[in-house]
Formats: C-alpha cells, structure tokens, sequence
C-alpha cells in the first residue's frame, strides 16, 4: 500500500502579488522553492491563513532572493497582496517507509527569508 504524505511546506509566506490576468500558477522565490524541494510546474496546495481558501495549482519559479510568492490567473481570486498562507506538496510512500518518513517544513520572516528549515 502507498499513502499520500506530506512532502514539503513554505509556512506561513506572505503573498507578495495577485496577478489575475496571467496565466493560472503560483510564482515562488527559486531560493524557497529550492528548500522545500519544489520543482517547476509541480502541483501545491494552497491554504490561506488569512481567508481560509484552499486549492490547488502548480509552481512557477521566481527570481532567486526576491521573496516573491504571486498567485496568478484564477488563483488570484483567492488571496490578496499581504495573505498569509502555506504552500504544501505531496508525494505517494510506501507504507513501510511512513514511521521514519519526515516532511521539510521551511519557516520564513515576515519578507519571506528563510528563518529556519
């Protein structure tokens, strides 16, 4: 048997940008993405801290150090400039690999620099 798990977290961004006419995605700081072991277009989950929607796109890279996290095209309808929210992905494991399994959780300031991972 497999089970979804809990891959990575980005913990608490903040949402830099809303751009809804853009295509659908998430923009994220190449550096972020790269600590919470993110890929190009891999599927997140959104949950938003500040007005509790929750759903689902796939990730852009962003400038490396910039601390941008933009919510573009449809996904821009669910948060505004300022939100807070958690970017998390998945990943199928085998259920005798989920006792030791442990997700990377990268926690960030209030410019979205990396505090601690």
């Amino acid at each position: 048997m497999q089970r979804f798990m809990l891959k990575s977290k980005l913990h608490r961004v903040t949402v830099t940008n809303a751009n809804l006419n853009y295509e659908g995605s998430i923009t994220i700081d190449e550096a972020l993405m790269q600590k919470a072991d993110l890929m190009p277009f891999e599927k997140v989950d959104i949950y938003n801290v500040s007005n509790g929607e929750r759903f689902s796109t796939y990730v852009i890279k962003g400038k490396k150090g910039s601390g941008v996290i933009c919510l573009n095209g449809a996904a821009a309808r669910k948060a505004s400039k300022g939100d807070v929210i958690i970017v998390a992905s998945y990943v199928m494991v085998d259920d005798g690999s989920t006792k030791k399994w442990t997700p990377k959780c990268v926690h960030v300031d209030e410019k979205n620099r990396i505090k601690r991972s």
